[in-house]
């Protein structure tokens, strides 16, 4: 039974709040692939994890290359797993549909986006059966709160 995780960003954005989540994950031990909406945004994100932070990077890789095998973090717009990862994240409209094979599923979606909240809530509905399910909201302040 995994866990899955829904985090409905509203004050931060996805660019603060996802290095913090891999950085807790890798020091987990875990290893994390990143599933993105589109190639363009994996492409972002793979340039702003080498520099979202002046005394910090977050070793990754981005999904097409000889050693994906090897990345602890890889980004792609697929739902393959060749780093072999325990944690998947879904960010950018990419939206789970199943939880197996990992231990952990990290949902992020956009409160200022009709469509994207729409799509949280039909993979709440699909995820929430026979899955460890639970609900994140940012306060004011860029806290979470866990609301279910």
């Amino acid at each position: 039974m995994a866990e899955v995780l829904f985090y409905h960003l509203e004050v931060r954005p996805l660019e603060a709040v996802l290095p913090q989540l891999l950085e807790k994950t890798l020091e987990r031990g875990w290893r994390a692939v990143v599933e993105c909406g589109s190639r363009e945004r994996a492409e972002a994100l793979d340039a702003h994890l080498w520099t979202y932070r002046d005394d910090s990077f977050l070793a990754h890789g981005l999904a097409g290359e000889e050693t994906d095998a090897l990345q602890p973090i890889l980004l792609t717009t697929d739902q393959a797993n060749p780093n072999n990862a325990g944690v998947r994240f879904f960010v950018a409209r990419a939206v789970p549909h199943s939880a197996e094979d990992y231990q952990r599923l990290v949902y992020m979606f956009s409160g200022h986006d009709p469509d994207a909240v729409a799509e949280a809530r039909e993979a709440w509905r699909t995820l929430r059966s026979g899955h460890l399910v639970t609900y994140w909201q940012q306060e004011t302040d860029g806290r979470w709160s866990k609301k279910a």
